[in-house]
């Protein structure tokens, strides 16, 4: 039996992209209404232009207009509208006007969020040049989530075959190596079993990370973080609970096939794990672990290139959407599951009973 209670955010990124094709695109597939209720944020006159610009044969989705996620309607795909009701389109282009409608649709998709309107959230994509001109103040969603959530997050990316969590995100190649800590990577691997466990149903996770040197730093010929960061964590969070293994170096890794043997990657920076995990899984989604909220992502750009050419892939946006809508399920799973276990419920006199370890009387033995 489907169940579609769970309501999922969708925001529109920036409108001069990809965006709103790949949000039409997955959201005419009718069989999204009978897994969640999808709620979208932005701008009413972006929609109808590229509605326009997805074929002859394209039915585009009928949306129910609504203030908030509060009055979405099951069964329907909900519209919030958000931002200058006059937006100019540019398709192709990064302009600020279309940078303040990505970051409306947010906001907007945020606060219904931390209301429990929503049970997550999708992000469209956006230009990170644009956001910057447009004063969003954050390098990247991830940036901006671990704000509003108020802690630490890490950016992964996730498919059927491999899930790849980065250590840092986005920031220059030259800062990666002062920016690397053991204490932080152990704190990453802790966070990342455990979103594994949790988010992912994996029963005891296994994670290969990466060394940052070539060769994995050739016993110190090529660098030392090897021997003086990332080992150290490693032997650390192993100490903690953490399968962890490594460091490994990346190409031989991805290139024997090695990655197939692990539920998950630590890639040290971002190019590191995106290049082998986009040419592998080239359809996957972009999660941000280690929140109290489930925001996903699909896991390419922009595409200025192609923006309102009607070429655009949905699937990766779909994705996105089935796990958001899958880790919303697993968190209640496992939440369920890792409960007291000595916990039980008996009838009694018309109610339930919680009985657990403390109400059992101690033996006189």
């Amino acid at each position: 039996m489907f169940d579609n209670r769970i309501k999922i955010g969708i925001t529109q990124g920036d409108t001069n992209g990809i965006g709103w094709e790949v949000i039409l695109g997955a959201l005419a597939d009718p069989m999204i209404l009978e897994i969640c209720t999808p709620v979208v944020y932005g701008s009413r006159k972006a929609a109808e232009y590229y509605s326009t610009k997805m074929g002859e044969e394209f039915v585009s989705p009928h949306f129910y207009f609504c203030a908030s996620a509060a009055d979405a309607r099951y069964g329907a795909v909900n519209f919030v509208e958000v931002g200058d009701k006059q937006l100019a389109i540019e398709q192709g282009k990064s302009t600020e006007a279309s940078a303040k409608a990505a970051i409306a649709a947010l906001e907007a998709s945020v606060a219904d969020l931390q209301s429990e309107e929503l049970n997550a959230v999708v992000t469209a994509p956006i230009c990170k040049e644009g956001m910057s001109a447009a004063g969003f103040g954050y390098t990247g969603h991830t940036e901006y989530f671990a704000d509003k959530a108020e802690c630490s997050a890490t950016m992964m990316m996730c498919s059927d075959i491999l899930r790849v969590a980065l250590a840092t995100i986005h920031i220059p190649v030259q800062s990666v190596s002062q920016s690397l800590t053991t204490e932080a990577l152990v704190n990453q691997l802790v966070a990342l079993r455990a979103t594994l466990k949790s988010d992912f149903g994996v029963v005891e996770p296994r994670i290969a990370v990466l060394s940052l040197n070539p060769h994995a730093g050739d016993g110190g010929m090529l660098g030392s973080e090897e021997n003086d960061i990332i080992r150290p964590a490693v032997n650390q969070a192993y100490e903690q609970g953490v399968l962890a293994f490594g460091p490994m170096a990346a190409d031989g890794l991805f290139a024997s096939g090695g990655y197939k043997n692990y539920d998950a990657i630590l890639a040290m920076y971002h190019d590191q794990g995106l290049i082998p995990f986009k040419a592998l899984s080239p359809e996957g989604v972009n999660f941000t672990a280690g929140l109290d909220i489930v925001r996903t992502s699909p896991d390419h750009g922009v595409a200025f290139d192609i923006a309102g050419k009607g070429v655009a892939d949905a699937q990766s946006m779909r994705n996105a959407i089935y796990a958001a809508i899958d880790i919303v399920r697993r968190r209640e799973n496992f939440a369920r599951w890792s409960r007291n276990p000595l916990e039980r419920f008996e009838r009694e006199k018309g109610r339930d009973v919680s009985i657990s370890l403390k109400d059992i009387p101690e033996s006189d033995e």
